[in-house]
């Protein structure tokens, strides 16, 4: 059975048609997110493994909520360019409505990937990744998030749960749950960017740009370097006093007007030596955290120019120029 939807969300292209669910036989619980439960699945036709994000919706009279249309849409448009570091939407299926709860389940369809980026931490043996692989996988890391940005995509909760590692050493970005295609003006949820990846503005409540995605991969590279989180708060105000103590507290002029805290109860403390925290890291990479950890999200490092920032360049890493979509995006830099 199939269900068409048409292009009643305003976005461009064919109508989207969703298969039943029953192709699909679930394995395992995979994790659960914010917005609903992955499963390990097959393909009962193909025997493939797949995962399969399993989602509830709104549903009223008029059908799918408009916003969930422009959603999954995205995905669809996103998938047809082929890029390596995204992880791959593979099919969407519709199961069953209740019309006693006004909800439809959707099925999300993606491809398998075995491990995400924390447990690819965990299992990592000391000393830890050589300086060289944590290069090539921030370079795959921000190649995938400057693939979402050119798409006015923002990711809003990366972190190493949310990025898939595969056998062959590929990183994918994963977890789409909280993107959104952004406006000027964007203000977050509560739930939005798990606390330890979370960006200065988005704790101090202020609206927030792409930016925030770059200050999560700061986050992120630090770890690949210490094996550990760089800010592991326990709270939103001990998250901001865990990030002044690394990047320094903001001078009065540098404080938002808008801030839900003021600057007057903050505790001044002098930028922490980067290289003390993480005794690995090059000149160059230390550069380049220090512009993906500026306070200021006006300031911060774009993902296309960290890709060509001299840390990468300088092993010849140089990113890929962009390819229609259906053609793919070619081989990934090593």
């Amino acid at each position: 059975m199939h269900s068409q939807l048409g292009a009643a969300a305003g976005v461009a292209g064919p109508p989207l048609h969703f298969r039943d669910h029953g192709d699909y036989e679930e394995l395992a619980v995979i994790g659960n997110g914010a917005y609903g439960t992955v499963y390990k699945a097959r393909n009962v036709a193909s025997d493939a493994v797949v995962a399969m994000k399993k989602v509830r919706v709104p549903f009223t009279e008029e059908g799918i909520p408009t916003s969930t249309m422009r959603e999954i849409a995205m995905l669809k448009q996103l998938d047809q360019y082929e890029h390596p570091n995204i992880v791959r939407l593979l099919d969407i299926c519709h199961g069953e409505k209740l019309r006693s709860e006004q909800r439809l389940t959707l099925y999300l369809i993606f491809e398998h990937v075995d491990q995400d980026l924390a447990c690819y931490l965990e299992r990592c043996p000391p000393p830890g990744l050589p300086p060289s692989r944590i290069k090539d996988m921030m370079f795959q890391i921000l190649s995938g998030v400057d693939f979402l940005h050119s798409h006015r995509v923002v990711h809003r909760d990366l972190k190493p749960q949310n990025l898939l590692v595969t056998a062959a050493g590929v990183v994918k970005l994963a977890d789409f749950g909280l993107a959104k295609s952004y406006d000027f003006d964007m203000r977050l949820t509560s739930v939005v960017v798990t606390l330890w990846y979370r960006s200065p503005e988005v704790l101090l409540g202020l609206s927030y740009s792409s930016a925030l995605d770059l200050w999560s991969c700061g986050c992120i590279m630090a770890e690949l370097f210490r094996r550990a989180p760089l800010f592991p708060g326990n709270s939103e105000g001990d998250q901001l006093n865990r990030i002044f103590e690394v990047v320094g507290t903001p001078r009065q002029e540098e404080w938002p007007e808008r801030s839900s805290i003021l600057w007057s109860s903050l505790v001044y403390r002098p930028p922490a030596p980067l290289v003390s925290l993480m005794p690995e890291l090059c000149v160059p990479g230390e550069d380049l955290l220090k512009k993906l950890l500026k306070f200021d999200p006006e300031e911060r490092i774009l993902a296309r120019e960290a890709l060509r920032h001299p840390y990468f360049s300088e092993a010849g890493l140089v990113p890929a120029e962009p390819k229609p979509a259906g053609l793919g995006t070619g081989p990934q830099a090593s």
